[in-house]
């Protein structure tokens, strides 16, 4: 069924008129389909990556080889799930080119339903899980490995940024309480 904006009202889960492209730390979850388990287990309060977790892994690290404005905070890759703290920085008004995630330009991709701002964190989400579902389509009849859309928050001072990291340390060994 083709897109018709009068039918179909998909609310965003952003919040409304801030700019995701601006120097900050975001906190980022991304949940696969179903809540699948298809990045490994957990052992021990320890995870432990299969194959697709190693190319989800990998897929984060080039992160900022394709975003120079980013840099990489606190993550880890759980089995069903990740959540990553990642920084935008201010690289003032200098073009970057970005290679595979996104096409090389500097104007936003613009149509009538969809507004995506080049260097921002719902790009560079968008980048991830492209590289990653390539991944793991070329290694297995996966054809859907996300839910769609992804859950985020501002990281508003540093009280926050180490809660968080400390968050995000300790969720191996919190699995066994998770109900997801």
């Amino acid at each position: 069924m083709k897109y018709n904006p009068d039918n179909h009202h998909r609310r965003s889960i952003r919040l409304q008129g801030y700019d995701y492209s601006q120097p900050g730390f975001y906190f980022i979850t991304l949940c696969t389909q179903n809540r699948e388990y298809l990045f490994g287990e957990i052992l021990n309060g320890e995870i432990r990556l299969n194959e697709f977790g190693k190319i989800a892994y990998q897929c984060w690290l080039e992160i900022p080889n394709h975003f120079p404005n980013v840099q990489l905070d606190e993550f880890v890759i759980m089995p069903n799930h990740i959540h990553g703290i990642i920084e935008v920085k201010d690289i003032g008004n200098i073009e970057i080119g970005v290679q595979n995630f996104e096409p090389q330009r500097f104007e936003p991709q613009r149509n009538e339903y969809q507004h995506i701002i080049p260097r921002s964190i719902g790009s560079i989400i968008r980048g991830f899980k492209i590289g990653v579902t390539k991944g793991l389509r070329q290694n297995t009849d996966i054809y859907v490995v996300w839910q769609r859309n992804y859950y985020e928050c501002i990281i508003r001072n540093e009280v926050e940024l180490n809660r968080i990291r400390q968050y995000i340390i300790n969720n191996p060994k919190k699995w066994k309480t998770d109900e997801n």
